[in-house]
């Protein structure tokens, strides 16, 4: 009789046990329904990165208009989409006055990515202004540069900040005699448009290689037809440099301006003074490539010296120019003056190529000290 008593009480509690998971269960499965995501903050009108392709050329038509909501220096550049004008939102208001007069034009917007804002509640500040045609790409900078055939453009900022760090090779798209003879980005090597095919063997071997194409500004097609060849024969980090060599004078300057360059006593040598008046008066004048290691470069250089340590210069020797003279410096005259030698092996042709043949003590902030060595 007991022994029945207990087996009930075993069964009713299982039983109890299972009820209680049931319900359990139950309760999960109502609480595992995806709560509806708030999309309020979404602007009505989202297109995607084939909408934009269609509607961008070069140069860009009057009556569109793509638009960078993103943060200027930190996001657009260091890359955006071709054609695309910075206004960043927190910038609207004060930037307004770059929109077009034309409330019909269409305009664009875009930031970074389906998480990212910015573009919507720009789109929904330029509807109150009155804008008629707005539309935003969702998807953003991230989907346009993943899409194959795609590249982004890049500000002259980005530009000087990759040669100073000797990350990228610039390709200038111009004719030769016209353009590049007569001023061009420093460090940058001539590959024609018109004479892609020809002369390609100048890119570097290495697929993966950064590499920035510009022409003659945002009417020029050529740095983008040749940013597109390149994508096709497999290069995987191509940008173009929009603005092209117009906008690089206007950050930076020009000076085709040469300069008798006197040698000095010692085999490869400049003048020691005649470099001194060079750098002071006209320092543009040169090309003046300071061969020290990239940690050393950053705590002071010339003004207007480029970075190539001595020990990644002789890939970038054929892509030297050969329009102004060319000078080399390091802190004694060692390292600047196997650069000067490894020039002579590897293209004896570069005739006007210098070392400075001295104690230079870089001071940081432009400031140096030049001591003629015992």
């Amino acid at each position: 009789m007991k022994a029945n008593n207990v087996k009930t009480l075993i069964l009713a509690l299982l039983a109890g046990l299972v009820l209680l998971t049931g319900c359990t269960a139950t309760k999960t499965a109502k609480t595992g329904v995806t709560p509806v995501q708030d999309t309020s903050w979404m602007f009505h009108g989202i297109v995607d990165a084939k909408f934009v392709k269609a509607h961008m050329a070069v140069p860009m038509p009057e009556n569109v208009m793509i638009i960078d909501a993103r943060p200027y220096k930190v996001k657009y550049t260091k890359g955006h989409i071709p054609g695309a004008v910075s206004i960043p939102f927190s910038e609207f208001d004060k930037k307004a006055n770059l929109l077009p007069r034309d409330k019909n034009t269409l305009l664009i917007y875009y930031c970074g990515g389906l998480k990212c804002k910015l573009s919507h509640k720009s789109a929904k500040k330029a509807e109150k202004l009155g804008y008629k045609n707005i539309k935003v790409f969702a998807k953003g900078y991230p989907d346009w540069v993943s899409r194959k055939g795609n590249y982004a453009s890049v500000s002259a900022e980005y530009v000087a900040k990759q040669i100073a760090e000797n990350n990228t090779v610039i390709v200038d798209a111009r004719p030769q005699k016209t353009k590049f003879n007569k001023g061009h980005i420093p460090t940058a090597i001539n590959i024609p448009f018109t004479k892609f095919e020809a002369l390609n063997g100048k890119l570097p071997r290495d697929l993966n290689t950064p590499i920035t194409f510009y022409c003659g500004g945002l009417k020029c097609r050529l740095s983008h037809k040749s940013a597109a060849k390149a994508l096709e024969m497999g290069y995987t980090k191509v940008k173009v440099f929009s603005k092209g060599y117009p906008e690089w004078k206007k950050s930076y300057g020009e000076s085709n301006e040469t300069v008798q360059v006197q040698a000095g006593e010692v085999e490869g040598s400049i003048d020691l003074e005649r470099f001194k008046s060079i750098i002071a008066n006209n320092p543009e004048s040169i090309m003046l490539i300071d061969v020290r290691d990239a940690y050393e470069f950053a705590k002071g250089s010339f003004k207007t010296a480029l970075n190539i340590p001595v020990e990644k210069l002789e890939p970038k020797i054929k892509g030297l120019p050969d329009d102004k003279p060319i000078v080399f410096v390091c802190p004694t005259g060692a390292r600047s003056g196997e650069a000067y030698y490894m020039i002579k092996d590897v293209r004896e042709s570069l005739k006007d190529v210098y070392y400075v043949e001295a104690q230079i003590d870089f001071k940081g902030d432009g400031k140096y000290e030049i001591k003629k060595l015992q």
